[in-house]
């Protein structure tokens, strides 16, 4: 086989490795209940002007892209989108969301929502934070 990095890689091309990883954690971990979803801010005429695109793995929603323009900041949006994708999550019995953010994002609009830090990389970007937070709606088990 051939090792090709590819940049700005296709729709086509993504799906084939998401594809393959799902049939592998499937295979060893039980079904993955992969799901995307959105919750978007549309203005008046239907444009999209932010909101939050997440994912479903397993049982935890995984919080990937969270935006607010400028102008919709203050007004809680952040905070009406936070609480769909967690009503989301818990209608569906899942065990809570995780995301990350960097320093200079929004750790602390997480932490009043009662996220907590389980991790974090020091250093990226260069002299700053990203911060990995999660908000459990079911207790730790143990793993198997």
């Amino acid at each position: 086989m051939d090792v090709v990095l590819t940049l700005n890689p296709t729709p086509a091309e993504e799906k084939a490795v998401l594809d393959g990883l799902i049939a592998f954690n499937e295979a060893k971990g039980g079904p993955i209940g992969y799901q995307p979803m959105a919750i978007l801010l549309k203005d008046e005429t239907g444009a999209i002007q932010g909101g939050m695109v997440g994912r479903v793995v397993y049982d935890w929603l995984f919080i990937e892209l969270l935006h607010l323009p400028e102008s919709a900041r203050g007004e809680g949006l952040g905070t009406r989108l936070m609480t769909q994708a967690e009503d989301f999550a818990r209608a569906r019995g899942l065990a809570g969301v995780w995301l990350d953010t960097y320093h200079f994002q929004a750790p602390g609009f997480y932490e009043k929502l009662g996220y907590k830090v389980f991790g974090t990389l020091e250093g990226h970007p260069v002299g700053g934070r990203r911060f990995f937070l999660e908000k459990r709606f079911t207790p730790l088990s143990n793993a198997n």
